[in-house]
């Protein structure tokens, strides 16, 4: 019994060994990848939705027709912003179909250090994915280098398009302007972004992510331009999410166990 109880301890052992070696899952990196993306973008429509008049359509993410409608109640506690772009799907000018309702909600002057705005959604949907769940910014106003930077909270819940897996996706982020702060061209706009979070993807696997080196997003181009989230599936191989170094591509790759893949985010 004692060399048969160890004969199935080390085959077991080699089992998990071998199992662990070939972990070359891409599927977390991914998910938290396009999570990161959905909500980011989600801040910058709202933020767009700011300063475009009640009755407007957006700037940034219009079609050659109106894609949304902002309306503001600047009259109700906490004052709200709604982008409403249909029940049905609209093509964007980032080349993305949206439907349903962003909701802002906020008190003070949008843009005033100390304020906080929260974003909800109603049926909101991006490509089908159905976007739920919260997002809290608080503008902390300058740090040490005279930036302009925000906190960020999000509580978020993905129910995937094709496959209707969910991914919960939870993050801490420091959201800080680099560039185009004190212009009125939004384009100019550059943010990067650190902080870490949390995931766990439909199968009920948990992940951590971390970002190791500041994340680089620019208004001119709808895709994160540089770099890296380490991510840690609970029982899984550390993967290294990696942005590039500073184009304006939908390419990303991922390092598991020295081994790196390409994705297209």
């Amino acid at each position: 019994m004692v060399a048969f109880l160890a004969v199935a301890f080390l085959f077991t052992a080699c089992k998990r060994n071998k199992n662990n070696s070939d972990d070359n899952d891409t599927s977390y990196a991914k998910d938290n990848a396009s999570s990161e993306l959905i909500y980011n973008e989600v801040l910058n429509i709202a933020d767009d939705a700011s300063t475009t008049p009640h009755g407007g359509s957006l700037s940034n993410y219009k079609m050659r027709s109106a894609c949304a409608t902002v309306t503001h109640d600047t009259l109700s506690t906490p004052k709200t912003i709604t982008i409403d772009f249909g029940p049905t799907n609209c093509l964007c000018g980032d080349g993305k179909y949206r439907r349903g309702k962003i909701l802002v909600s906020y008190t003070g002057a949008y843009k005033d250090s100390g304020h906080v705005h929260t974003i909800t959604f109603d049926q909101y949907h991006v490509n089908n994915n159905h976007v739920m769940g919260s997002k809290t910014v608080t503008n902390m106003g300058h740090n040490a280098s005279n930036q302009m930077y925000f906190t960020i909270a999000v509580n978020g819940l993905i129910i995937k398009a094709n496959t209707n897996d969910s991914v919960i996706w939870n993050a801490n982020r420091v959201r800080t302007f680099i560039a185009g702060e004190t212009t009125q061209t939004k384009t100019d706009d550059v943010y990067a972004i650190s902080g870490n979070g949390s995931g766990q993807r439909a199968n009920g696997t948990q992940y951590t992510m971390t970002i190791t080196q500041p994340l680089v997003r620019a208004l001119s181009c709808q895709w994160i331009q540089e770099g890296e989230v380490e991510i840690q599936p609970v029982g899984g191989l550390l993967r290294v999410l990696n942005y590039g170094a500073g184009t304006c591509d939908d390419q990303a790759t991922i390092t598991i166990n020295g081994t790196t893949y390409t994705i297209t985010l």
